[in-house]
């Protein structure tokens, strides 16, 4: 199959539904119509859901309705909708995904599902490999973001229970349609994009695209910018309809500081001696001192040829390469449960009860990635049975490098107040002379790993059941100089689901996932890898009244082989640790009229493996949108409104327990298609401008959540 658009036609007042996992459905919650086409005996409407592709989640075309696990499809069209303006916000109104773990944040997107975090996927290939050693995704450069809940080994090999997110790249199209947009916001937010896209053979079997991003923004943060620019040009290959070849090049630099303070648990979720709050976004770093600054280059293969018949062989092969210049200074963390503050901690002479010492922290980091993802699938018959196979092998090599230069507590432990911090009123002392960085600076060993899967998946077909097996077999080799370890790992996949004739799909499904952990237990034996198994059973429903689809799913994970810090003493290393997690997740995207409605709930029940309550991991969240595009009168115009719900979370250890509040937060958005080409929009998120904490650490630190967020856009479409 290619990757062109796919409709379905239905007769009027049934909806077929054609949202795909594989790869990248796009189910947004508003559904394009076009107008009706005559047949010989009825009138048919279309409705066009979006392109399918075997570069997404699922690596497989198979409607999302068929496929038992749980898999939530945001398009740009609906993300930018919202106001989007970052990978993180895309997910806010999915089902049981916290989009702002950590708050406001500039060095990454900390994206979870079911409590847990989320390694980030480009077009079915893993694209981030350790921490601050990369750019973010900007979101002007894809089509439509994916989150795959749940172990997925079978699929992708090592990786976390939660699941995956994946992101689907903008390709070339034989549709000549081109866009510039810019766009102006609050703290000084301006950016600028171009997006040009179509033919460049009259025979259309060469097809480019030229994406251009560029940022220039400060934050709600002082002295914090988020600055970045992004070129990606691409061309796809067709010399015929059973061929396709598509090569990405992405270029991305950035220039910022950390939005991350890492202010005192005292004075943000907790009063101050006297009754007072700190300012959550006051500046803790040093200026002329902080820097994250990023690039990253890669480029991406995307090649897709059908053999005979249904059968396709499709690969993916990414090569990456990034760094990081990482600087900052953050008020020292001075053990659990103890305060931050020089009069309380050290007893030292300072002048404030709200000054504290600064650590200051240099790293420069690396990473060099080459991957490949080759792909077998088909259609045959045996029997009554039909077959839907997908055979694969996987390769990636990854080295990464992290050197560092600590400087703990900035020399108060020495007596030296020379660059503490009054976080009620800062001024700021400038950093420690580089010579004392030198000194304390560490070349670490590059840590390399080569990863082998090969796998396979049957969907098996008899009437209206559904049956999925699936297995793979990974061999990961993990070398960090001194120490190496080869670990090899069998995952397997099952699913059974029933499709009803009224649209209601009930299905159960069991899934494992694993994760390698480097190191050795006190008797010198490796340590095995972290494993996780799933069970999940659902509902999937397709009404006939109207276009929508809706899904409920209970899970319960179990997580093993997991560090066990309240072993016997000697036995920390043990790997004797169990978590399990628990919830539901209910989610709804339909159609009434000229409203579109997208609606989500989640339960969570996490445990770690002592017992206590995952950290930053919410017990609730609720979301919905509705947007409003009139077909008759006010034809151009449209609105939309948001509210997003996010439980209270729990970081709680033998000696501490901090509960961060739960939060409410609305969005808005207005827009009108000026009918030339020009459209106009204003959003603004988290309107009512509420000042809230997305989690509190036992380490003693919260992070403050995003405040008030206005952006007004302009694009000419052409």
């Amino acid at each position: 199959m290619s990757n062109s658009s796919r409709c379905l036609s239905a007769p009027r007042g049934r909806l077929l539904l054609v949202a795909a996992v594989a790869a990248a459905v796009n189910a947004a919650p508003v559904w394009a119509q076009s107008p009706a086409v005559p047949d010989e005996s009825v009138i048919e409407e279309v409705f066009v859901f979006g392109k399918l592709n075997r570069f997404g989640a699922t690596k497989s075309d198979t409607p999302i309705v068929e496929t038992s696990r749980s898999l939530s499809i945001e398009t740009a069209s609906a993300f930018l909708e919202k106001g989007a303006v970052n990978l993180s916000q895309t997910t806010g109104y999915m089902a049981g995904v916290t989009a702002e773990t950590f708050g406001f944040a500039t060095r990454g997107d900390w994206i979870r599902a079911r409590g847990l975090e989320l390694p980030r996927y480009r077009d079915s290939i893993q694209e981030l490999f350790g921490s601050y050693n990369t750019t973010r995704t900007e979101i002007f450069t894809i089509e439509q973001v994916e989150v795959l809940r749940g172990p997925a080994s079978v699929l992708y090999g090592q990786g976390s229970p939660g699941g995956i997110v994946n992101v689907v790249s903008k390709t070339p199209k034989a549709e000549a349609r081109s866009e510039v947009t810019a766009q102006v916001g609050n703290y000084d937010r301006t950016e600028f994009g171009i997006d040009v896209n179509g033919p460049l053979t009259k025979n259309e079997q060469l097809l480019g695209r030229f994406v251009a991003y560029y940022r220039d923004s400060e934050t709600q943060v002082d002295n914090v910018t988020d600055d970045t620019l992004v070129l990606m040009p691409s061309l796809t290959y067709a010399p015929s309809p059973d061929t396709e070849i598509t090569a990405i090049v992405m270029y991305q630099e950035t220039e910022s500081d950390t939005a991350s303070q890492f202010i005192p648990v005292d004075g943000t979720l907790l009063p101050l001696a006297d009754g007072s709050f700190l300012d959550q976004d006051v500046y803790a770093g040093e200026p002329g001192f902080n820097r994250f600054d990023t690039d990253s280059t890669q480029f991406t293969l995307l090649a897709e040829h059908r053999l005979t018949g249904s059968w396709y062989v499709n690969a993916t092969a990414l090569w990456r390469d990034g760094e990081a210049d990482y600087h900052q200074a953050w008020p020292t963390f001075t053990g659990e449960g103890q305060s931050r503050y020089l009069n309380d901690f050290l007893g030292l002479p300072v002048a404030t009860p709200t000054t504290v010492a600064r650590s200051f922290y240099q790293a420069d980091n690396t990473f060099e990635q080459l991957a490949l993802d080759l792909r077998l699938s088909g259609s045959f018959e045996t029997a009554a049975l039909e077959h839907e196979v997908l055979l694969g092998v996987q390769y990636q090599d990854v080295e990464t490098d992290n050197n560092v230069a600590y400087l703990y507590g900035g020399g108060v432990l020495n007596g030296d107040l020379s660059f503490v911090l009054d976080l009620a009123n800062p001024q700021y002392t400038g950093a420690p002379d580089q010579a004392q960085f030198d000194a304390a600076y560490v070349d670490n060993p590059v840590q390399q790993v080569d990863d082998l899967g090969l796998y396979i998946s049957d969907q098996i077909s008899l009437g209206n059941w559904r049956l999925t097996v699936g297995a793979r077999y990974d061999s990961v080799e993990n070398n960090a100089g001194t120490l190496s370890q080869e670990d090899d790992e069998v995952s397997f996949s099952a699913g059974l689901l029933y499709r009803f004739d009224n649209g209601v799909s009930p299905y159960v499904n069991y899934a494992e996932s694993f994760e390698t952990v480097v190191g050795l237990t006190l008797s010198g034996q490796q340590l095995e890898p972290e494993e996780a198994k799933q069970i999940e059973a659902g509902v999937k429903y397709e009404p006939e009244a109207f276009p929508g689809f809706f899904t409920i799913a209970y899970f319960d994970i179990e997580i093993t082989n997991l560090p066990n810090p309240n072993s016997l003493p000697g036995n920390a290393e043990q790997q004797q640790g169990e978590s399990n997690l628990s919830g539901i997740e209910l989610e709804g995207n339909f159609q009434l009229g000229d409203f579109s409605l997208q609606l989500a709930y989640a339960t969570l029940d996490a445990e770690d493996p002592n017992g206590f309550a995952l950290a930053g991991s919410p017990e609730d969240h609720a979301s919905a949108w509705v947007s409003w595009a009139p077909s008759n009168q006010w034809q151009g115009f449209r609105a939309g409104a948001g509210i997003r719900y996010v439980g209270e979370s729990v970081s709680e250890s033998e000696v501490i327990r901090y509960v961060t509040p739960d939060y409410v937060v609305g969005d808005l958005m207005v827009g009108y298609a000026l009918g030339n080409g020009v459209d106009l929009s204003l959003n603004a998120r988290n309107v009512t401008d509420e000042e809230y904490l997305t989690s509190c650490l036992t380490r003693g630190d919260c992070f403050p959540g995003l405040r008030r967020q206005v952006t007004a856009s302009v694009r000419y479409t052409f």
